[in-house]
């Protein structure tokens, strides 16, 4: 069901709640706003606390009759995905136009291979991946910044089965089996809002898989 955002005020507008570092004195002015210690956010009819990043509370605030709350605590309260790009001075929601590899982001170092006798799948080399010949428990960081992940993996020998969970919650997010004949498929999970990941790759007798960390991606 598509969330819906309820507060208890007026024409309320948004306002980035992240550092994004030295911005040229041209394009800031200096206004007198009040915080709001009266307004109320409710997710789906249940109240929801706005945090920082830290995890610390955070007020919105009011200026000249509108009230502005915080983008990344409002993105979190939603699980929409929310990042800054410094470079352009962007806001970025949901998901990203362009992928991101896997690799580009912190991941759990387990069952990581860079050797091309296991990186190497139907004549391709993806160079960085995740191979075991059984079963295993792996971990993906993307911290928040991303709307999807799109997960290439490929069963060696015998079907597996790749379950995607919310790390600590352990909410099931995604679960597909992968068998031979799919050769390399990509799943895709819904990861808005969410810090960590979780995976769980099931294999039955000798089969094994293989995940590429070059060709996965986030958005």
């Amino acid at each position: 069901m598509k969330k819906k955002l309820i507060a208890s005020v007026a024409g309320v507008s948004l306002l980035l709640g992240a550092s994004v570092g030295a911005y040229a004195g041209a394009n800031l002015e200096t206004i007198q706003a009040y915080l709001n210690h009266t307004l109320t956010v409710k997710v789906d009819g249940v109240p929801a606390q706005l945090n920082d990043e830290q995890g610390n509370a955070i007020l919105p605030i009011t200026y000249e009759g509108n009230t502005y709350l915080p983008v990344r605590a409002i993105a979190n309260a939603l699980k929409v995905a929310v990042d800054y790009d410094g470079e352009t001075s962007t806001v970025l929601l949901g998901e990203k136009m362009d992928g991101i590899s896997i690799a580009a982001e912190k991941y759990g170092n387990t069952y990581v291979t860079s050797d091309p006798s296991h990186t190497t799948y139907k004549n391709k080399n993806y160079k960085d991946v995740f191979y075991n010949t059984g079963g295993a428990s792996l971990m993906l960081y993307p911290d928040k910044k991303y709307q999807k992940l799109y997960l290439q993996a490929a069963a060696l020998n015998k079907e597996i089965k790749v379950s995607i969970y919310e790390s600590g919650s352990l909410k099931l997010l995604k679960e597909e089996k992968v068998t031979i004949e799919d050769g390399m498929k990509t799943i895709e999970a819904d990861i808005g809002g969410i810090s960590e990941v979780y995976m769980e790759i099931d294999t039955t007798g000798e089969g094994g898989f293989i995940i590429p960390l070059t060709t996965s991606y986030y958005k």
